[in-house]
């Protein structure tokens, strides 16, 4: 968990999204909760990486298709600065790839924009505490994914 979630301050939030709509409405949704404050917006990956190490936030809600600098390529980036924050990816693509793009990345966690204010102030809230988060459509599919790759065992583990 962030210094600055551990002081009392709240849960510091940076919205990266390239609409300006979408990124109000976040903010606005987020900093109706008495825990959570947006300290900032940025509108491409590349200006996002230059905003965490600025402001230091404690969570990123970082969309993935965006000019310049994709969600993805920016995450890893700011992931491999070992700035503290962790990044929640909140996109209206339902699609496999994307998910395990990002989370090879190092994304803590990944929502659809679908979600409800609710589950983003939770998923916020997630993964500030050092959490994992997937939208419950992407863990059914990971699990079925997983059980299908992973090799049968015949009988219980440790004989």
């Amino acid at each position: 968990m962030s210094a600055n979630v551990n002081a009392g301050t709240g849960i510091r939030v940076l919205i990266v999204d390239d609409q300006m709509m979408v990124r109000e409405g976040f903010s606005v949704l987020l900093n109706a909760q008495q825990d959570i404050e947006v300290v900032g917006e940025a509108v491409d990956g590349r200006e996002a990486v230059a905003k965490v190490r600025e402001l230091r936030p404690d969570v990123v809600l970082m969309d993935i298709r965006m000019p310049e600098m994709n969600g993805i390529e920016a995450t890893r980036e700011i992931v491999a600065a070992d700035a503290g924050a962790r990044v929640l990816v909140l996109t209206t693509f339902d699609l496999d790839e994307y998910v395990y793009q990002a989370l090879r990345a190092g994304a803590s966690g990944f929502l659809l924009k679908d979600a409800s204010a609710r589950q983003l102030a939770e998923g916020v809230r997630v993964v500030a505490s050092g959490d994992a988060l997937l939208a419950p459509s992407v863990t059914r599919r990971l699990i079925t994914e997983f059980a299908r790759a992973a090799p049968a065992r015949r009988g219980p583990p440790g004989r």
